[in-house]
């Protein structure tokens, strides 16, 4: 498609002051990167294809991908009907079977969900999917566990400080369910990466969640997504946002208070993406001047809360734990 390249990189270069889907976890470099004239969404350090190298930690066990992601939801009456079959007691899932029901459970037993990004956004996500009971999870990233990513990420302690999160992700998810199968690709994802990585998995996946923050990559998932019809959700901006009540899910043309989301908005109607689900913030966020001699990609306006890129994951695995069980909306 084509476009003009000066517009394109001014537009992806300003959103580097914006916060990403986990606040400030991509690397100063990525934001940097942005900007250049050709390499969009690649960071000078990464000049190699990182998808030659990414390296699948995946369990033995056999999966059989999810097939009923387009049945008809069912009723209340049915739900209420199925919750007299138990056959969870006594299992870490045996809560669950009470609102979801066996029918539900089997349901996201058997169901395959890839999560971008494992951040502040992202890990508390796939914990939350974990403790879910879904079957196969698909995790990337790139980055390792840093000191500031305490505050606000599943997998950040100081145990874990210098560990590849992708690493860490797995193991986490197998302490909580041994039997979940997980691929974890140690992969960082530019714009050109996605479409090869995605055909790998079209098909496959019941819900792929976009818990990152390069605004390039997100807008290629988003056009992949649109293309091909994989389910899709994009976590927006969780910087310098401190209201939770505030968080909504909507489709990004409607989205408010989002500096991420706005050029989302826009480059999507540029590349004629027809529709993008999101969850953001309609906060108006909290304005605080950078750091005097700082420079730009040091992103030293913007700051996280501590609850709000994991309530950003909890929600998101909540809406996509609800819609494989195949909960009515509320």
């Amino acid at each position: 498609m084509a476009e003009n390249v000066n517009s394109k990189n001014a537009t992806i270069a300003a959103a580097a002051d914006l916060g990403g889907a986990a606040g400030a976890d991509a690397p100063a470099a990525d934001a940097a990167a942005a900007a250049a004239a050709s390499a969009v969404g690649a960071p000078a350090a990464e000049a190699s294809s990182p998808a030659s190298s990414a390296r699948a930690d995946a369990s033995p066990r056999a999966f059989a991908p999810f097939a009923g992601a387009a049945a008809v939801a069912r009723t209340r009456e049915e739900i209420a009907e199925s919750l007299r079959v138990r056959t969870r007691r006594g299992t870490p899932t045996e809560k669950l079977e009470v609102i979801m029901t066996s029918a539900g459970l089997d349901r996201v037993e058997a169901a395959t969900v890839m999560v971008i990004g494992l951040g502040g956004v992202g890990s508390n996500c796939v914990e939350a999917l974990a403790r879910g009971g879904v079957g196969h999870l698909i995790v990337i990233d790139h980055d390792i566990v840093g000191l500031s990513n305490i505050n606000r990420q599943a997998i950040a302690f100081h145990s874990t400080l210098g560990r590849k999160k992708h690493e860490v992700v797995r193991d986490m998810v197998h302490d909580i369910n041994p039997d979940c199968q997980v691929e974890a690709l140690d992969m960082f994802l530019r714009a050109d990466d996605v479409a090869p990585l995605l055909d790998r998995y079209l098909g496959k996946v019941d819900m792929l969640i976009d818990a990152i923050d390069s605004v390039s990559a997100k807008l290629a998932i988003a056009e992949y997504a649109d293309r091909t019809g994989m389910p899709l959700i994009s976590s927006m901006g969780g910087a310098n946002k401190l209201h939770p009540e505030c968080l909504c899910f909507a489709d990004v043309s409607e989205t408010r208070n989002d500096p991420l989301a706005r050029v989302m908005r826009k480059e999507c109607r540029k590349r004629g993406i027809r529709r993008l689900r999101v969850l953001y913030s309609c906060e108006e966020p909290v304005k605080r001047p950078a750091v005097e001699g700082a420079e730009r990609r040091e992103r030293t306006n913007l700051g996280t809360a501590s609850f709000m890129p994991p309530i950003f994951g909890q929600m998101l695995a909540g809406k996509v734990l609800c819609e494989i069980a195949q909960v009515p909306e509320a």
